[in-house]
């Protein structure tokens, strides 16, 4: 049995519950055991280090060291906690090798709250890379019981997955593939277009509102002239920004759009043959009925 320490993130208890509904729900069909981070604190989504390096350092070392004490690997399903949190690692491991000072720092002030020190013993995986370096494709497909055959699916990776970490050891940060290949193996087809490996505007959404929906059209629009059924994403900011917001984008850019986005947890769980309504699949702005037809539901 594989084992995780399980860092849910804010968004999946929040806006997106229906992410961390899916991973729960398809972590028991693949005998995947998730010991969920309770303590842990919110990322920070890339916005302390503005303030100060210093604080998304120790935040995040702390959240780290709770998965540590439990010597396993830290998991999330957000593509933004893993760019944060992975380069945060990637910082530190560097820190305690070139920069004790600043290491002892981060660790003085976890010892300050009574927190585990940072020790650099684990590492920080997204549940694609999961799937694909400690499950296996060969393994997952082995699992499928109701094939996505018919279903063209396009990929949306998110700017922190790709390009966040100094080192991306799953996948190659300007012509990735690891979520087409999940696609692969679950029958469907994976689309491929320019928008995949693009920001959705999100970052840009609180103060140039205009120009975010502006990006997350055009990349809407890609997947769509390019066949797509629906986009699959990793990452829970691009879901609010393409699927929550995505009526709003319409007008903004005065075109159709009503196209599916789906966390990759809930496709993965399509394929095990999990009910739609224990994924979370109803509780979309834009309605994933088209998907659920063309599937045979």
């Amino acid at each position: 049995m594989l084992r995780y320490a399980y860092f849910p993130g804010c968004v999946a208890q929040g806006a997106c519950h229906e992410l961390h509904q899916s991973t729960i729900a398809i972590s028991q069909a693949l005998d995947i055991e998730l010991i969920e981070l309770k303590k842990a604190a919110c990322c920070g989504s890339g916005t302390y280090k503005e303030d100060s390096q210093l604080l998304e350092d120790t935040v995040n070392a702390r959240n780290i060291a709770l998965a540590e004490s439990l010597n396993l690997p830290l998991l999330t399903h957000c593509s933004t906690c893993q760019g944060v949190i992975g380069h945060v690692d990637e910082r530190l491991k560097e820190a305690k090798e070139n920069d004790v000072e600043y290491f002892n720092q981060v660790n003085g002030f976890l010892k300050k709250e009574n927190c585990s020190p940072y020790q650099g013993t684990t590492e920080v995986k997204h549940i694609l890379w999961a799937l694909i370096s400690d499950y296996g494709l060969d393994a997952l497909q082995a699992k499928v019981v109701k094939s996505l055959k018919g279903l063209k699916c396009a990929a949306f990776y998110g700017c922190y997955l790709l390009r966040a970490q100094k080192h991306l050891p799953f996948d190659n940060p300007f012509n990735p593939q690891s979520l087409e290949q999940v696609f692969s193996v679950l029958g469907a087809t994976p689309v491929f277009y320019e928008g995949r490996i693009k920001c959705c505007g999100w970052p840009l959404s609180s103060y140039a509102t205009e120009q975010s929906f502006k990006m997350a059209g055009k990349n809407l629009l890609d997947a769509i002239n390019n066949g797509a059924d629906c986009i699959v994403t990793p990452c829970p900011l691009c879901h609010l920004n393409l699927d929550s917001r995505q009526p709003e984008v319409a007008k903004v850019i005065q075109k159709k759009l009503d196209l599916p986005i789906l966390h990759l947890p809930q496709l993965v769980g399509l394929a095990l043959g999990i009910e739609p309504e224990k994924l979370g699949l109803n509780n979309h702005v834009v309605s994933t009925a088209k998907v659920l037809h063309l599937l045979g539901y």
